[in-house]
């Protein structure tokens, strides 16, 4: 007997859900006492929106998670850029969360994050305007049956957010077919000799790096038909701490690993690691380093985390601990096999193992990088 997963099956059993979906009782929760003004087919009001990201606790007591640990005036700038009729850009370098931004953004204003471009080097211009169905065109011409509407089109169509992921990763030539729907809101068929109109709340994030490898240039006149909201890196090591905390946490609980406060510890080095790297000096600011090829994002930090507590809980005792985190670190800073691999050892001589408290993982690195 075959047996069919029913579509709420599988949404229960989603490795990753969606936004609306993995926060939907935050969401109702946010509009059912949201009170204020909302924009043409908002499901929430601006103001909701920026409590959904950043966190909060509602009049009759609910708790809303925070999604985005950053500077406030950040959200709500890119959550009014919504409300107008200007796109959102949010730019950063890689693991910045911007994905994670845009997804949260599109879930609390449309309620659907699901209409989505992802950009690459291959991206073609029928994933950004309309594709065809070609068997319905060989057989009976172009006609509105036979086009295949891209999430774009979608949106404008029913006025909700698109989403445009890695924009600058996009050639050159097929970025620049926004510059129409995002100016005029129009988007021409010449085929058929029509027009797809946008309806009020449509609007546009894309998200963009511009220190990545393979990345194109957004144009003078695309760049000014999105307003640009930088995203930093997390300003403290306790911010950043708390952001990986947040996330592994959420991780662990869908692939039932530990509870990762029992390794907070652990995940502090991790950040410590991660930042001093990146920023070329030590926390204290006494000594200079050098930096590896790697971005060592939050993101990646995270991934190192996670992976730490799957080792920890299937072949440790479920504490996260530093040989747990080892090898992850050593994969994430050594991405060049001979320079990062100095840089590395260097650090691990003459800061690490010269900190306090520090031996445990001192050993640990250096039994993983032998």
């Amino acid at each position: 007997m075959t047996v069919t997963a029913t579509g709420a099956d599988i949404g229960s059993e989603a490795l990753r859900p969606h936004a609306e979906d993995a926060f939907a009782d935050e969401l109702a929760a946010l509009a059912a006492a949201d009170d204020r003004p909302r924009p043409a087919r908002w499901r929430l009001s601006p103001w909701a929106v920026a409590t959904y990201l950043l966190g909060g606790t509602l009049p009759g007591g609910t708790l809303i998670t925070p999604k985005y640990v950053g500077p406030r005036r950040i959200v709500e700038v890119a959550v009014t850029t919504l409300a107008t009729d200007r796109a959102l850009l949010l730019l950063g370098v890689p693991g910045t969360a911007k994905t994670w931004v845009s997804e949260h953004l599109a879930a609390a204003v449309s309620g659907d994050s699901t209409l989505l471009v992802q950009g690459t080097a291959g991206t073609p211009e029928e994933a950004i305007r309309y594709g065809w169905d070609y068997a319905q065109l060989l057989s009976r011409g172009p006609s509105r049956d036979a086009l295949v509407p891209s999430p774009v089109m979608r949106a404008m169509a029913e006025g909700a957010t698109a989403r445009v992921e890695e924009l600058t990763r996009v050639p050159a030539d097929v970025q620049d077919t926004l510059i129409t729907i995002l100016s005029e809101k129009t988007l021409p068929i010449p085929e058929l000799g029509e027009e797809v109109q946008a309806v009020r709340g449509f609007n546009l994030i894309a998200t963009a790096n511009d220190r990545d490898r393979g990345v194109n240039d957004l144009s003078s006149a695309l760049r000014r038909r999105f307003n640009t909201v930088v995203l930093p890196l997390p300003a403290t090591a306790e911010a950043e701490v708390d952001i990986v905390s947040r996330r592994v946490d959420q991780l662990g609980r869908s692939l039932d690993l530990p509870a990762a406060p029992e390794g907070i510890e652990e995940i502090r080095r991790v950040v410590t690691v991660f930042r001093e790297l990146r920023d070329g000096v030590t926390s204290d600011g006494r000594t200079k380093l050098k930096s590896p090829s790697g971005t060592l994002s939050t993101a990646e930090a995270i991934s190192v985390v996670t992976n730490g507590l799957a080792l920890a809980a299937h072949f440790g005792d479920g504490v996260l601990r530093s040989g747990d985190v080892a090898a992850g670190i050593l994969g994430a800073v050594v991405r060049d096999p001979a320079a990062d691999r100095v840089v590395w050892q260097e650090y691990l001589e003459t800061v690490v193992r010269e900190r306090d408290g520090w031996k445990d993982f001192y050993r640990a690195c250096r039994e993983v990088s032998a």
